[in-house]
């Protein structure tokens, strides 16, 4: 590692030796590994050598469609092969990929794509009745569909191309992708990944999970969210790796497709491991090649971590902790620490820098609990068309999570909820995560979400300047409801 400026006024820790582009990282897998299995979705399969000639024919297709360096491509596919290609034709070309989910919808993917300039849509053929009206995209020229009927299809005509002999050359701080990230209130933000923020955290999957060429992750989760492209899909470009691609996540249907692929990593999110063990044919597959469970989003149960060191010993399960702004990783913990740090998100990764902040913007000590603020290699350089977002999320290369948290003594970092869903009662501070991590223990609960009800009394009591009529209400409560006790409860029903 070592100390370089990037975005101007940034002083990051980076992989001294490093691909300096994403084309770059998937040309250097089909030189290590061509003959490699590199993709795998149903019964396609395709070596690395084949995914670098197929991207290149793609992205000669895009050229000839008008698309040039720097342009935006947006995707709007489940997960299929034509995913990955269409993202590694654009890396190719120089372009911009612009991620949508499947499960928007119109008015949403109408945002997107005005906002973000795409010029081509490569999208499901089923999900044609959700594409805009071409008055609400007046910069998108084309769209093409993708299905496995080939007389749905359009994709074919992109790949018929004679593949580009040199890839479009691009800086390491130009935009490789931007994925929107959808917020409480207001219009989404488009996070620029650039490509130097995609090799990184890629780097740093393969680092601390050690991922080699002879590695096989399933991805179950979506790919156009980032653990997907990130965690999957651009991990398995820099070892060189094989992806198994899930069309859609089933408990059944996951067990089965791991066993027959002998499948080594994936990276899910609790509930995903829940519901695999509660298959009662868990027993019957047979998952002693899997080594790496990642896991985040929430915290995995006690009951769950135990459950999967009775049934797979070999598996390491993984703690990982990130967001779109982080490029994925932030935190990983070591799976040999997990069972003894159940409560902490890990600790920081690679060139990440941690930091917990009071409401000042000053650092608080070690132990307290703050805002936690996360800059490194692998933050992002801010939203595309948005500075006031931008100047409001960043501070000099650190990006505001919204979460509260804290750092130990040890470095392990620690979540206990988003800012916004902490409840205070009564000045008491509860923390919904907290709560729901201790229902997940409960053998018959999947998924748990805590949300917080207004209660007339304790607002009464911390905010006096409400209503007399309120004030007086609340003063036929019990006595000591007023207290400021957190022991004692209000007994009125209304509360």
């Amino acid at each position: 590692m070592r100390l370089e400026s990037r975005f101007g006024d940034r002083v990051v820790s980076a992989f001294a030796e490093r691909p300096k582009s994403v084309w770059e990282m998937i040309e250097g897998a089909a030189a290590r590994h061509p003959d490699g299995e590199a993709l795998v979705c149903g019964e396609k399969r395709m070596t690395w050598r084949e995914v670098a000639e197929r991207a290149a024919a793609i992205a000669a297709g895009l050229q000839a469609n008008g698309l040039a360096r720097g342009d935006r491509l947006a995707i709007l596919l489940g997960n299929r092969i034509e995913f990955v290609l269409s993202m590694f034709a654009a890396a190719h070309l120089g372009l911009v990929t612009v991620l949508l989910s499947v499960r928007q919808q119109k008015p949403e993917i109408a945002y997107v794509l005005a906002d973000c300039g795409a010029k081509l849509l490569i999208h499901e053929a089923a999900l044609g009745e959700r594409l805009p009206d071409p008055a609400d995209v007046p910069e998108l020229r084309h769209l093409i569909a993708v299905d496995d009927d080939a007389r749905l299809s359009r994709f074919a005509d992109l790949a018929g191309h004679r593949p580009l002999t040199e890839a479009i050359a691009v800086s390491e701080e130009d935009t490789a992708m931007i994925l929107y990230t959808s917020g409480t209130t207001g219009r989404p933000k488009g996070a620029m990944l650039a490509h130097c923020n995609v090799v990184h955290s890629a780097m740093v999957f393969e680092a601390c999970m050690e991922m080699t060429s002879r590695d096989r992750s399933i991805a179950a989760v979506p790919l156009g969210h980032v653990t997907g492209v990130i965690a999957n899909i651009m991990t398995m470009a820099r070892a060189a790796g094989a992806l198994v691609i899930m069309p859609e996540f089933k408990a059944t249907e996951y067990l089965k497709l791991a066993a027959r692929e002998r499948a080594t990593h994936t990276l899910m999110v609790p509930a995903m491991y829940n519901l695999c063990l509660l298959q009662a044919d868990f027993g019957d597959h047979d998952l002693s090649a899997w080594r790496i469970g990642g896991y985040g989003g929430a915290p995995m149960p006690v009951a769950t971590i135990e459950k999967l060191a009775t049934k797979i010993p070999g598996l390491k399960l993984i703690n990982a902790y990130g967001a779109t702004e982080t490029t994925s990783p932030s935190t990983l913990m070591p799976g040999e620490l997990t069972a003894a740090h159940l409560d902490s998100v890990g600790l920081p990764c690679p060139g990440a820098r941690i930091v917990v902040m009071d409401a000042e913007g000053r650092e608080v000590p070690r132990g307290e609990i703050g805002e936690i603020w996360i800059g490194g290699a692998q933050v992002v350089k801010g939203y595309w068309n948005n500075p006031k977002a931008t100047a409001e999320s960043f501070t000099g290369g650190f990006w505001h999570s919204g979460d509260l948290g804290a750092i130990d003594v040890d470095d392990f970092v620690y979540v206990f909820d988003r800012q916004k869903d902490m409840i205070n009662r009564g000045g008491l501070k509860i923390y919904s995560a907290e709560v729901e991590s201790v229902l997940a223990g409960h053998g018959s609960v999947v998924e748990s979400a805590i949300i917080a009800k207004p209660c007339r009394c304790w607002a009464s009591a911390s905010m006096p300047w409400l209503s007399p009529a309120t004030t007086s209400r609340a003063r036929r409560c019990v006595p000591g409801a007023l207290s400021g006790s957190p022991t004692t409860r209000c007994r009125r029903r209304w509360c």
